[in-house]
């Protein structure tokens, strides 16, 4: 899971009789004003482009594409209700977003985040950082299946830790990335592996040990180039001097201990016991506020402005709706601890809904639908069945702007066509998650690639070459398709190891 369960999306293809079936053009049509529209966009205004005018973009092609609706003989009420519909679905995911904003906030606030990054730079090598922190993050997300969670934890720390240490931001967040997605996609816990499973009708831990076969290679090759990367850079690492004055500020503004520590092992412990996320990031969050007024009283008392019992109470609470803001003379301290609050998600939260709005009258009106038949139109092997899921997962995740739609319309849409070529269903939730999943992140106004900009820090088309193993995933999917590599076919029935002697058994009997 990235973010938090959603509900299927409405089937567009209960139409009345007055509906008539979109052409090609009709579907088409909105989703080249929108490349237009966004191409406009980051020609006028490059990294800024998602701070309004991608949500002007997505909002306009969302008009563009309840007319085209209309054309067809939807009303306008039924394509409003398509874009309620796509808004209801991150709703859940919104709530994250704003829990993870004050978690940031309070964190800061308590010294946690401070003593984490204290610690991790003086245990984490400069050559060896980007792949330490892709483990990191991989195994995190494996226990607790969120790369939303270990990357709005976890990744906010190491983050830190880079900007003291010198190194490259957008490798550090692409090695976050490919950490917290291999575990997300591996773990029974995530709800995007369940999800896959489940579309296809599949066993979730069969689905998962079947995914091993691209996963592990995908990772392994991560790693590789993240250790090369680390190992080859000879320039950005900060000076030891460099390094001590930045530890010496954090030692000033906090209390540097182990107790500050203390909510980042009970988040860890809460999402391990599959506690929701959204009650765990609001639990996470308030416990550091109590950290922060017990052991950081000087801190919260100037972040409120005041003197007295209640500003204690005060300073906690600013820091949940407004972030942590940092009043040392290390500039390099102020800029990496100056973050946080519910505030700093609003301008996701828009992206979002703006996404969502466009994916969910798209989605209505029936064009990603018509979308997926023409993709399949053109097929005729194995080979480029693969290809075909793993580009319209990419493409729902760019047209509907969320993970779960391009996981539940393409496997709803594929199903059949795995069939026909002799493939068993397993090949499909393994391509959707290749592909669905993982290359959700690398698109700006995408739920997760939203997210992810916001949480880390760094644009989405920044990171986006360094998040090596969502790159690395879908192409190896892609090559296993036309390689006919581990392709299950459709009469062998896969077992768990564990099931093996009771089927002997039961073959003998």
């Amino acid at each position: 899971m990235s973010q938090t369960s959603s509900s299927t999306p409405a089937n567009s293809n209960t139409r009345g009789s007055d509906h008539r079936k979109p052409s090609l053009l009709d579907a088409l049509i909105p989703l080249l004003v929108l490349i237009a529209l966004l191409s406009l966009s980051v020609f006028f205004y490059g990294a800024d482009s998602s701070y309004g005018p991608n949500q002007i973009a997505l909002l306009l092609c969302a008009g563009v594409a309840a007319l085209m609706g209309m054309k067809n003989g939807f009303t306008w009420k039924e394509m409003e209700g398509g874009m309620l519909h796509g808004m209801s679905l991150v709703f859940g995911a919104i709530l994250i977003l704003l829990a993870v904003g004050a978690l940031i906030g309070s964190w800061i606030l308590a010294g946690t985040v401070p003593s984490m990054i204290y610690y991790g730079v003086q245990m984490l090598s400069p050559q060896w950082f980007y792949a330490a922190s892709c483990i990191i993050c991989a195994v995190v997300g494996l226990s607790i299946g969120s790369s939303w969670t270990t990357a709005g934890t976890l990744g906010v720390a190491l983050m830190g830790i880079a900007a003291a240490l010198g190194l490259n931001p957008a490798i550090t967040a692409g090695a976050v990335i490919s950490g917290a997605y291999f575990g997300d996609k591996m773990s029974p816990l995530s709800d995007t592996t369940n999800v896959a499973a489940a579309v296809t009708s599949n066993d979730l831990f069969l689905h998962i040990r079947h995914m091993l076969w691209t996963t592990i290679p995908a990772f392994t090759i991560a790693l590789v180039i993240f250790a090369v990367i680390g190992l080859s850079s000879n320039t950005g690492h900060a000076s030891a001097d460099d390094i001590q004055k930045l530890l010496g500020a954090l030692q000033e503004e906090f209390r540097i201990s182990i107790v500050s520590m203390l909510p980042l092992a009970l988040l860890l412990f809460m999402a391990w016991k599959k506690i929701p996320a959204y009650p765990t990031l609001i639990i996470g969050a308030l416990v550091g506020c109590l950290i922060a007024i017990i052991f950081e009283p000087n801190a919260t008392r100037q972040l409120a402005g005041g003197e007295g019992p209640l500003s204690l109470l005060k300073g906690a609470w600013h820091s949940l709706f407004d972030g942590y803001k940092s009043t040392s003379s290390n500039e390099a301290v102020a800029s990496l601890l100056s973050k946080g609050g519910m505030s700093s998600m609003l301008n996701t939260i828009w992206l979002i809904i703006s996404a969502m709005a466009f994916g969910g009258v798209m989605e209505r009106a029936g064009f990603l639908e018509r979308i997926v038949n023409w993709a399949l139109s053109g097929v005729h092997s194995v080979g480029g069945l693969i290809t075909s899921t793993v580009l319209t997962c990419f493409g729902m995740n760019a047209a509907a702007g969320d993970q779960y739609m391009a996981i539940i319309i393409p496997g709803r849409m594929f199903r059949e066509a795995f069939e026909g070529k002799g493939l068993h269903g397993l090949n499909l939730s393994r391509t959707l998650e290749d592909s669905g999943t993982i290359t959700s992140v690398l698109i700006p106004w995408n739920t997760c690639g939203a997210y992810m900009s916001a949480t880390l820090g760094i644009a989405t088309f920044t990171y986006a070459p360094f998040a090596l193993f969502n790159i690395i995933c879908p192409l190896l999917a892609i090559a296993y398709g036309w390689l006919h590599f581990k392709q299950m076919p459709l009469g062998k029935q896969e077992v768990l190891p564990e099931a093996e002697p009771a089927m002997e058994e039961t073959r003998a009997s």
